[in-house]
């Protein structure tokens, strides 16, 4: 299966590097490429793009501004296709909830802590109001993404439509008026995918907070959908997202059969496969396999599926999504497994960019945009400095109080 430089209908919508800034020149970093790391490497950028990348020469460039970023590493932007913590800060107790502008704020400030420069937040379309969760509340909250404007990272909408509910017509909507970037289908019930009756009581009464006395209808609910249903439900969402351009993903398939399925349907991307075997076979097919960085942090599945160490030892895994945890995507490339930097960070970077047709971000080479972090390893991962499209977002720690040298543009 092909991967298209797919129409972006939802631009970055922060403001554009003004043409009077100086350029910006990282020194002494270890810079991550897609293809090596440089171990005393520089970046140059300007208006937005990379311009250089190389080993640190001295002096300094002319009418540069110099950042001496030794002991840190330099790598690009992280690009998170799955993320579904803006719901928790929308809702962080079942009765609790904020506004969407609080929300989504505080999702966007989270983020670019953790060094995710292109969010794609992922946004459930079922109607389950124990869980906090209505097509209205998730059509709201994709508008307000949308049309908000000064945040830190390039926020992007990724619909999840749940096949058990009547959300393919709003997603359609949203697709059709530009703005959900991707489109992923689903189907969560008892006994399919990932859960059986034990394991989905108990995700859905401890971590969605649906009442006890509300669990065994929400499981009659779904389990009254019809094969013919999910069936026609898929088909109209894949012919929605092939139309309009928008890449399309399955989630949590747990056989070969049903990786075949979704091959049929023109899915791109295969979200956390249940199993090797269907890891495997959605590689076959051509598809991006995304499995969850917490997964990889952790050292296992929350549920006893596929480990992500297995995927990636069987080469099974190209891309590593937050999930529900922010924070492992900042940390997941430096977990060893036996490969290079490079290679790992890509999985964060270049692999999720490319697998929706963002080729002009992710990573660290000339012509690419300047989405570019600096991180510090001690005590553990914590971006110090994070660009996006080349504005400075962030400086924390020693950057922030100035510790670091930092030299105005050469004359």
């Amino acid at each position: 299966m092909s991967h298209p430089d797919y129409p972006q209908n939802v631009s970055d919508r922060r403001r554009e590097p003004s043409s009077s800034a100086p350029p910006v020149e990282l020194r002494h970093g270890r810079v991550v490429t897609p293809e090596t790391v440089i171990s005393d490497g520089c970046v140059l950028f300007s208006g937005g793009t990379i311009v250089d990348v190389g080993p640190t020469t001295d002096p300094p460039r002319s009418g540069a501004a110099s950042v001496d970023v030794s002991g840190a590493v330099v790598m690009p932007g992280i690009v998170d296709l799955h993320g579904d913590d803006i719901e928790s800060e929308r809702n962080p107790r079942s009765s609790a909830q904020v506004s969407i502008d609080t929300a989504l704020l505080s999702t966007d400030r989270i983020n670019a802590l953790n060094g995710i420069t292109t969010k794609f937040h992922a946004i459930a379309f079922e109607e389950t109001p124990e869980d906090n969760r209505s097509i209205s509340e998730a059509t709201e909250l994709a508008r307000s993404i949308k049309r908000t404007d000064g945040l830190l990272v390039d926020n992007r909408v990724h619909a999840r439509c749940e096949l058990s509910c009547p959300s393919v017509d709003a997603v359609a909507a949203l697709v059709n008026e530009g703005t959900a970037d991707l489109v992923s289908i689903m189907h969560h019930g008892p006994d399919e995918g990932q859960f059986d009756d034990a394991s989905f009581r108990d995700h859905y009464i401890n971590d969605r907070n649906v009442p006890r006395e509300a669990i065994d209808d929400l499981i009659a609910d779904r389990r009254t959908v019809s094969e013919a249903t999910l069936t026609a439900c898929a088909a109209r969402a894949a012919e929605v997202a092939e139309s309009a351009g928008v890449p399309l993903a399955s989630h949590d398939d747990n056989t070969v059969e049903t990786v075949e399925w979704m091959d049929r349907l023109d899915v791109d991307i295969s979200e956390f496969p249940l199993t090797l075997a269907a890891a495997d076979r959605a590689k076959a097919c051509g598809m991006t396999t995304a499995l969850g960085a917490p997964n990889l942090i952790r050292g296992g599945s929350l549920w006893d599926n596929l480990s992500v160490r297995d995927a990636i030892e069987a080469g099974v895994c190209n891309v590593l999504c937050s999930d529900y945890h922010p924070p492992s995507m900042l940390a997941s490339p430096f977990v060893e497994t036996g490969e290079p930097l490079s290679t790992r960070v890509a999985r964060v970077t270049k692999n999720p960019a490319d697998a929706v047709g963002l080729t002009d971000r992710g990573r660290i080479e000339p012509g690419a945009r300047a989405d570019v972090l600096v991180v510090d390893l001690e005590p553990a991962p914590t971006v110090q400095r994070a660009y996006v499209n080349g504005i400075e977002t962030l400086r924390t720690g020693a950057q922030a109080t100035g510790s670091s040298t930092v030299r105005g543009p050469a004359n």
